[in-house]
């Protein structure tokens, strides 16, 4: 099987897909989303990447699958794997089969559920929060803007078993494309989930990282790994840094239905670009599927500005409290109180990526970069309040100040950016359905 890269949009080698199809491949895929880029793409509905870059890589793969006669599969379309995203993504589909004049049999598997169903499964205590997420409310579940569940192999699988030979599908466990193909051609449960943890990020499990296309041959014994690029190559230890990949423990990945268990895997290079792994283990466990869900929390307005003023630099706190203090008084001007927004000034060359972790928090440094949001119930709110902020960071006196006029340099102009709306996740919890099924329809159709 190949992976062509962490993500759809991302870009790929057309050199690595070439030389990952002289391997006799049973499918090409990739991943097509992540929680990673915030909760913005799942609750806008907005794709992470651009529709020219997802198409670029999207038509390279179909091209493959059509040349091939073997299946192509992408999870989690579009970045987030809601309604919308799908869409975004088949209609790219469309697009690209009628410029080339490809005929096959699609299978379009949502993931975005029904808000009414969610909440008869938290009346019937079917619904349980994940780590230190709390019990879900029904006003938890109504204000979300979308809620999608995190499929696992089976329904791609039942897509494959009824000869679809591209599927594209919603939110998905990142490994569950590959997985169900391994699945398909009889492999064992624990041996496919490894292969589709290797193959879930391309080439993350080769040296050097980047976008570019893994191959995972899978047998009952074993799995090996290797880069289609001869410019990489995989060894044992990162094949065992991305089995680490984005999980508590380090043996233990749970999945839906069940949990690998890697804690006997024994890993060795067969190569100096291949990696062979064996002893990975399935422990079956009660079905549940992960839930995700995005909700509005308002607006924001933002503008950036930077300084290189020693003496503004030493009492750059002070002068801060300063600017919120006299941001509140203008804005009550115009009826909005200090409670009716956020104002946030993130310092970047003091503490603007660690916030209060920063263990370097008496440096001093000779710039800094400052950007400054406004975040409230109405764009309108926002973006006044973002206005008055960046006047008074700009014109605010303080004890030594020397310049007569600004106290930032604003990179452009215009300064202020409005962002529209902004959201959180709401929802990190797992739902027991009946079936694996259940929640993932899937529709197919005759391209």
């Amino acid at each position: 099987m190949l992976s062509a890269s962490g993500l759809l949009g991302y870009g790929f080698p057309e050199e690595s897909l070439r030389l990952g199809l002289k391997r006799g491949l049973h499918m090409v895929g990739v991943d097509g989303g992540s929680s990673d880029p915030g909760p913005h793409y799942l609750g806008s509905g907005k794709c992470v990447n651009s529709r020219m870059a997802m198409k670029r890589d999207m038509a390279l793969l179909l091209k493959a699958a059509m040349a091939h006669k073997i299946p192509m599969m992408i999870g989690t379309c579009g970045g987030a794997g809601g309604a919308p995203h799908l869409k975004a993504c088949v209609d790219i589909l469309h697009e690209i089969a009628r410029e080339e004049g490809f005929h096959f049999k699609l299978a379009m598997i949502h993931s975005e559920q029904d808000k009414a169903w969610i909440n008869k499964m938290r009346r019937e205590g079917r619904i349980k929060p994940l780590g230190s997420a709390g019990p879900v409310s029904e006003e938890v579940i109504d204000r979300a803007e979308r809620i999608v569940g995190l499929m696992g192999p089976e329904p791609y699988l039942d897509a494959l078993q009824s000869g679809a030979q591209v599927i594209l599908a919603g939110r998905s466990t990142d490994p569950a494309p590959w997985a169900a193909l391994a699945m398909h051609h009889g492999m064992p449960a624990a041996n496919a989930w490894y292969a589709g943890k290797m193959l879930e990020c391309g080439t993350g499990a080769a040296v050097p990282k980047g976008h570019d296309c893994q191959l995972a041959a899978v047998s009952r014994d074993y799995v090996e790994v290797e880069p289609a690029s001869l410019q990489r190559r995989c060894t044992p230890l990162s094949v065992a840094i991305q089995a680490l990949h984005e999980n508590a423990s380090p043996v233990a990945h749970k999945e839906p239905g069940g949990t690998l268990d890697t804690t006997e895997c024994r890993i060795g290079a067969v190569s100096d670009r291949a990696v062979r792994i064996s002893g990975m283990k399935w422990l079956p466990q009660r079905y549940t599927v992960k839930l995700e869900a995005a909700q509005r929390v308002g607006y924001s307005a933002m503008t950036i500005a930077g300084t290189r003023d020693p003496l503004l630099i030493e009492r750059i706190d002070e002068f801060l409290k300063t600017v919120r203090e006299a941001v509140a008084f203008k804005t009550s001007g115009f009826n909005v109180r200090a409670d009716d927004y956020r104002l946030v000034f993130r310092l970047y060359g003091k503490n603007g990526v660690m916030g209060n972790w920063e263990p370097e928090s008496n440096a001093t440094p000779h710039e800094l970069g400052i950007v400054v949001e406004a975040v409230a119930e109405t764009q309108e709110i926002a973006s006044a309040v973002n206005a008055i902020a960046r006047v008074t960071l700009l014109h605010t006196d303080f004890p030594g100040r020397l310049c007569k006029e600004g106290n930032m340099a604003f990179p452009f102009s215009p300064s202020d950016i409005e962002r529209g709306a902004i959201y959180e996740f709401s929802m990190r919890h797992v739902v027991e359905p009946d079936d694996p099924l259940q929640m993932f329809p899937i529709e197919y159709e005759s391209v």
